[in-house]
This record gives C-alpha cells, sequence and structure tokens, in this order.
C-alpha cells in the first residue's frame, strides 16, 4: 500500500494547480516553466513529489502570486518543517500539530474548539506547563520548551502585524478541571476574562453542560485554519495524543466547518461568557 502524501506537500500542491489553472495554463506549459515534462509537474500538484525552492519561485512568479502567499507556501513546502519558530521546537510538536502551525501561521481566521482545556492561543505559561508534565509524549526535560512553543505561538499568531480573527469556543469543563492545581487556574481564567472582555480581535464563546449533545461531542479538540484569499489552503486539525490528525480535502473541511457554526449557536454569546468568566474568578 503506497502511503499518502505528506499534507504540506498536498496543500502545495493544490495551490499551484489552482494558481496554474486560474491563469489558463496547462500542465505542459508548466513544465517548459521549469524546464521538466508534465509528469513532473502533475507529480507536484498531486502532492506525490516535493518541489524545490528555486522551481517554487519560478513558478508562483509566473503565476504573480503576492508576497504574503509565496512565503507561506515556501514555508510549506520546506521538508525540514519550515522556517518559522516552529522549526526549533520539533522535539515538542509532534508532526500532523506541526504541520497545522505552518499554515496557521498565515491563516487570516482561527477557529478553536477545545472540549477540556483552554485553547493553546491563551493559555498562560504556567498552565501550559502543566499540561505539558501531564502528556506522556513530552519527556521531562522538555516540560519548559513545551510551554515555550506555546507563548512562541501566542507572540506569532495574537502580536502579529495582521493578526487574524480568532474565534474559540471552550467547553465548561475546561473551567472546572484543576490543571496545575488552584492557583495556576486561578491565574489562568483571570487572564482568560480578562482576553475576552477587552481584546476586539478574540471572540470567546463558553459552551455549558446544559448545551446537549452536539456536532462535535465525540472531539476533545477541533481547530480550524484558513486563507481567506485561497480557500484551497485551508486545514482542520483534529487534537490526539501523538499530534493528532490534519485533513485538508474539501469534504472534511466543509463538514468541520458547520460543525463549528453549530457549536457557535449552541454556546454562550460572547458576553455572556465573559460574565459567566468573570463570576468564576470573584469578578
Amino acid at each position: 500500500m503506497v502511503p499518502a502524501p505528506p499534507i504540506r506537500r498536498r496543500l502545495v500542491g493544490k495551490a499551484l494547480r489552482r494558481y496554474r489553472e486560474s491563469h489558463g495554463y496547462t500542465l505542459n506549459d508548466a513544465a517548459k516553466i521549469l524546464e521538466c515534462d508534465r509528469s513532473k509537474v502533475s507529480r507536484i500538484e498531486t502532492g506525490h513529489r516535493g518541489i524545490r525552492p528555486k522551481e517554487l519561485r519560478e513558478l508562483l512568479a509566473e503565476y504573480e502570486i503576492d508576497a504574503a502567499q509565496q512565503a507561506m507556501l515556501m514555508d510549506l513546502a520546506d521538508p525540514r518543517g519550515a522556517f518559522g519558530w516552529y522549526r526549533d521546537y520539533a522535539d515538542v510538536l509532534p508532526g500532523a500539530w506541526r504541520d497545522y502551525l505552518i499554515l496557521e501561521a498565515a491563516a487570516s481566521r482561527i477557529y478553536d474548539y477545545e472540549a477540556q482545556r483552554v485553547p493553546g492561543l491563551l493559555q498562560t505559561r504556567a498552565y501550559a506547563q502543566a499540561l505539558a508534565k501531564a502528556d506522556p509524549s513530552v519527556s521531562a526535560d522538555a516540560h519548559d520548551r513545551a510551554a515555550d512553543a506555546v507563548k512562541l505561538r501566542q507572540q506569532a499568531i495574537l502580536r502579529a502585524e495582521y493578526a487574524p480573527d480568532v474565534h474559540l469556543i471552550i467547553g465548561e469543563a475546561a473551567m472546572h478541571l484543576q490543571v496545575g492545581g488552584s492557583e495556576v487556574m486561578r491565574q489562568q481564567l483571570t487572564h482568560l476574562a480578562r482576553i475576552a472582555a477587552d481584546n476586539d480581535a478574540i471572540t470567546v464563546q463558553i459552551l455549558e453542560f446544559e448545551s446537549g449533545a452536539h456536532a462535535a461531542t465525540g472531539d476533545g479538540s477541533l481547530a480550524i485554519a484558513r486563507v481567506t484569499d485561497a480557500p484551497e489552503l485551508g486545514v482542520v486539525h483534529l487534537g490526539g495524543i501523538g499530534g493528532g490528525v490534519c485533513l485538508e480535502d474539501s469534504d472534511n473541511f466543509a463538514a468541520y466547518a458547520d460543525a463549528f457554526d453549530q457549536l457557535r449557536a449552541f454556546a454562550l454569546s460572547p458576553a455572556q461568557s465573559v460574565s459567566l468568566l468573570r463570576g468564576l474568578v470573584g469578578e
């Protein structure tokens, strides 16, 4: 059985095919640009082979792709795991999760649902470190690095010059699970309440126990990153031990986007969520 191509190669290939077709180019036209045969271009576009940086730059220049998307595709195409902050933290970022983070760094919209923990984008360092200590896949000497990775991700996403729209839905269980003990949780919930109330770029909704069964009942962690101007670069990440799994085909993407929309409808409104959080921290 032939294994499926890595998700990053598939995403790059899908983007290149869309760009080529939008310009009315054939496989033969692309092959002439790269001075190769059409079968090579076909295998690149299906993700069955990688593409050298020089070749990728040539195609993207010919397709007149803007600098931001060029940079993202260059990162995705890098077989070493891209050039962003995540490259130096491969030991605490399992494969599928690292693939997701590469695309998230260029996303214009990020949707995240967590059933039992605070989403990583809003975790305090102490909370992140406590989660790392409970993760059997993170060695004892890497707990600090795992927490560092969480904070670097936050800086890259939330403090970017053009920060994406972030929508977070958090299961009520996450408010009560004592990660790291009572003081760590108090600090975490205080931070969460402040961000939910004061940051216009981040929407926080709490999904109460009383909301009942919903489309993501069987999923403890669901993240969606999408690039508004490049729908073929959207990706879904389902969390799990060992890094979870990434999904990028259109049917899966649509199904999980619909599931997230249902969660938004079932959850408390942003204003109600702020009131709940403030009540939990005694404000």
